[in-house]
């Protein structure tokens, strides 16, 4: 499955809302998510992607999950997610691809996503989306560096992390990529 252009186009419309229902210009969105007014404007346009970086950054002003804030932009949820309707999106800055595979739903608690982050690939959330969430890290292949608080963990093919939400930082440290599912349960 490709990239969906028009979920980007969606994801903008959405983030240009949440801004405009708090009454805050693109001044006040730059102050609080540190990120350039032309960033945001780009971004709410759509003539960019955000990063994940960038989105996580958003989804924490905005007291979201990145996976709700994706599901918002997607039509009702169903019981069953057959492989090719999971929604997909990628960060072309690092190459992390993000499968939900369980998307999240008003009425549940737990979703469940699918990771690709390419070797040597770096990510970093500066800030939680929502203090307090519940994330299980199931590694796949590849070896992952997790670091959450500063304090790096080092994963192989098989190893799960269990951890609240924090500052983290992904690291693909190859040869190939780390591919891995990633449990989160809100509280």
């Amino acid at each position: 499955m490709g990239i969906d252009t028009a979920a980007d186009e969606r994801l903008a419309r959405r983030l240009a809302e949440l801004r405009v229902e708090r009454g805050w210009t693109l001044e006040e969105l730059a102050r609080l998510a540190d990120v350039s007014r032309s960033t945001l404007s780009r971004v709410e346009r759509a003539e960019v992607s955000p990063t994940a970086a960038l989105l996580g950054r958003l989804c924490a002003v905005h007291g979201r999950t990145m996976s709700r804030l994706l599901a918002e932009v997607e039509s009702g949820p169903a019981p069953l997610v057959r492989a090719g309707e999971q929604q997909v999106w990628q960060d072309e800055t690092t190459g992390f691809v993000r499968r939900s595979v369980s998307p999240p739903h008003g009425s549940l608690h737990a979703e469940i996503i699918e990771g690709r982050l390419p070797a040597g690939a770096d990510i970093a959330y500066d800030r939680p989306c929502l203090p307090g969430l519940e994330h299980h890290l199931w590694l796949f292949e590849g070896q992952l560096e997790l670091s959450l608080d500063g304090e790096p963990h080092l994963l192989g093919p098989g190893d799960c992390l269990r951890y609240r939400s924090g500052t983290s930082r992904f690291r693909s440290l190859g040869p190939g990529e780390a591919r891995y599912a990633l449990v989160v349960v809100e509280p």
